[in-house]
C-alpha cells in the first residue's frame, strides 16, 4: 500500500463497459455492474464518487463500449449503527487504545448493504460505547476487515489517536497478519511469495481476480502439513486486498478448501465456509513501543477437518 488509506475503507471498483451496456445511462449501468440499487448508485454519482474515463459525469451520461468506470465509494447504511449486546464478542486483549477480538465465522464486520444490523460493530458499541466517535461513524473503530466467513483475530481502534496510528501502521506494513489456510493440492514450492496484482473480475462482479492493472498484492506462504489431497499453509499478508488470500492461492492452483467462489468446493471435505483463519497478529504498540503478538487456535470445526484428514492418511 502506497497511500495512507484506512483498510476499512472501500477499495475502488473498476469496470470496463461491456458491449451489452454501450449506450446505457451511467446510473443504470453501474447498478447492473455492482448489483446495488439505483437510488444508492444515484447518490454515489451525485457525490462525485463515480468517474468515467477519469471524469465525474451525470447520472444520464450515456456510456461508450470500453469506457473505464471507477467507483470510489460504496453505499452506506442510513446512519451510524447502534449498540447490540446480543452480538457474540470474544475479546482477546484490550487497553485504553486497542482492542483485539476473535471474530467467529458468519459474523459481518460492519454495517453495509444487506447487513444493517447484527454486525461486529454493533457488538463492539455495546461493550465500548466510546468508539462511536473513532474513525468512520458508519464503521467506528474499524481499521481492517475480515470476510464474513473468515474467522480469527482483528485489531480495533478504541481511541482516535489509535485509529490514526493503526491506519498509518497498516499502510506502512508494520502490522503482521498471519492466516492458516487449508488448500486443495500442493503449492509449487514448500514456501514462496505470490506477487500478483488484484482487481475486480471482468467476468464475475462478485469476484476479484489476478489481473493487469490491478492493485499490487503480495502473499508469503509456507507449507505446514500435507493432509492427503490437501495442504495446511501458513500465509502472511504483505498487502491487504479484498479476497487476497483466496485469489492468490486459487491463482497458483491450490484453492482454499470450502471456498465455492474461487473453486474450492469439492467432495471429500464437509465444510460450509472457506478454511481460512486469521491466526496471528503482531505489532509494536503505537504508544509504548512494546512488541505485541496475539494468537488464535483453529476453531473446532476447522480443527476437526484436519483431524479427519490425518485419520484418513
Amino acid at each position: 500500500m502506497n497511500e495512507a488509506r484506512p483498510e476499512g475503507a472501500p477499495e475502488t471498483e473498476r469496470y470496463d463497459v461491456p458491449d451489452a451496456l454501450a449506450g446505457e445511462r451511467l446510473d443504470r449501468a453501474v447498478a447492473t455492474l455492482t448489483g446495488w440499487s439505483r437510488a444508492d448508485v444515484a447518490a454515489l454519482i451525485d457525490a462525485g464518487a463515480v468517474r468515467v474515463d477519469g471524469h465525474a459525469r451525470r447520472r444520464s451520461h450515456r456510456l461508450a463500449a470500453g469506457a473505464h468506470i471507477e467507483v470510489l465509494d460504496e453505499p452506506r447504511p442510513p446512519g451510524p449503527p447502534g449498540p447490540d449486546p446480543t452480538v457474540p464478542l470474544v475479546v482477546v486483549d484490550e487497553d485504553a487504545d486497542l482492542i483485539v477480538v476473535d471474530k467467529p465465522a458468519g459474523l459481518v464486520v460492519h454495517p453495509g448493504t444487506g447487513a444493517e444490523t447484527g454486525t461486529l460493530v454493533h457488538g463492539l458499541l455495546a461493550r465500548y460505547p466510546e468508539i462511536a466517535g473513532v474513525g468512520d461513524p458508519t464503521r467506528p473503530g474499524i481499521v481492517h476487515r475480515l470476510d464474513r466467513d473468515t474467522s480469527g483475530l482483528m485489531l480495533v481502534a478504541r481511541s482516535a489517536r489509535a485509529y490514526e496510528a493503526l491506519v498509518r501502521m497498516l499502510a506502512a506494513r508494520e502490522v503482521e497478519r498471519v492466516y492458516l489456510a487449508l488448500v486443495w493440492g500442493t503449492p509449487p514450492a514448500p514456501r514462496g511469495t505470490i506477487d500478483a496484482p488484484i482487481g475486480r473480475s471482468a467476468r464475475h462482479r462478485t469476484r476479484m481476480a489476478v489481473r493487469e492493472g490491478g492493485r499490487e498484492a503480495r502473499t508469503h506462504y509456507e507449507q505446514l502439513e500435507a493432509l492427503g489431497p490437501a495442504t495446511l499453509l501458513r500465509c502472511r499478508l504483505e498487502t491487504g486486498r479484498t479476497h487476497q488470500l483466496r485469489v492468490h492461492l486459487a491463482a497458483i492452483g491450490t484453492p482454499i478448501a470450502g471456498d465455492e467462489l474461487y473453486g474450492g468446493r469439492r467432495p471429500g471435505i464437509s465444510l460450509e465456509r472457506p478454511f481460512l483463519h486469521a491466526a496471528e497478529l503482531a505489532l509494536r504498540h503505537p504508544f509504548d513501543g512494546r512488541p505485541r503478538r496475539w494468537r488464535s487456535p483453529l476453531p473446532p470445526e476447522l480443527a476437526a477437518i484436519c483431524a479427519e484428514l490425518r485419520a484418513g492418511r
